[in-house]
């Protein structure tokens, strides 16, 4: 058994000074994720009721309460306006984004910061010496270089689940934008059409 023949507790202790700096990693990046998967969820971004009524050809009431909605709400009051609707979705897109740029961040820090710390165990490491063959001791040499790797493992450990979450979360972001994008394009053109009707 791998895992059993690993002192967790002493690779976080080993850590030193750097497990506070890789525990706020850790911490932001779990809250980024979960509280990107809840926002992201296709109720809260295209609820199925409004993009039936859209696709529909119905003018659809919008409200508050999702992506679609505030779009639809922006369109109806602003109509004839296509920039400025075109502007407020991506808006809406932008806000969908926030706070998964920091999991890119995240991913590329949280091995660097490990990594600072295995250079500064290594040099520990070799830096002791029995002080009768002044030689180091080779098995607390030994030891000591296998834990001198702690910060690093605890980087790579936080950064994996960051790369993971921010990939999924933006694959997620993008189908949501292209869906959105042909929404808007049908209220648009039934908006036009309305224009054209109306003309004397």
């Amino acid at each position: 058994m791998f895992l059993a023949s690993i002192d967790i507790a002493r690779i976080v202790r080993e850590a030193g000074l750097l497990i506070y700096p890789l525990g706020i990693c850790s911490f932001v990046a779990i809250f980024i994720i979960v509280e990107r998967f809840v926002a992201l969820r296709r109720s809260a971004v295209i609820p199925e009721d409004l993009a039936e009524e859209v696709l529909e050809g119905r003018a659809p009431k919008g409200d508050k309460r999702s992506a679609l909605g505030r779009i639809l709400d922006f369109a109806a009051r602003h109509a004839g306006d296509v920039e400025a609707t075109k502007a407020y979705a991506r808006l809406e897109v932008i806000k969908m984004e926030r706070g998964v740029g920091y999991l890119d961040t995240i991913y590329a820090a949280a091995p660097l910061i490990g990594l600072i710390g295995t250079v500064t165990g290594l040099l520990g490491a070799f830096s002791v010496v029995d002080p009768l063959t002044r030689m180091p001791d080779p098995v607390q040499f030994t030891e000591s270089v296998g834990y001198a790797l702690s910060a690093t493992v605890l980087g790579l450990c936080i950064a994996l689940p960051a790369l993971i979450g921010s990939g999924h979360l933006q694959r997620v972001i993008e189908k949501h934008a292209a869906q959105l994008d042909v929404l808007l394009e049908r209220v648009l053109a039934r908006q036009a059409e309305a224009a054209a009707t109306n003309k004397p």
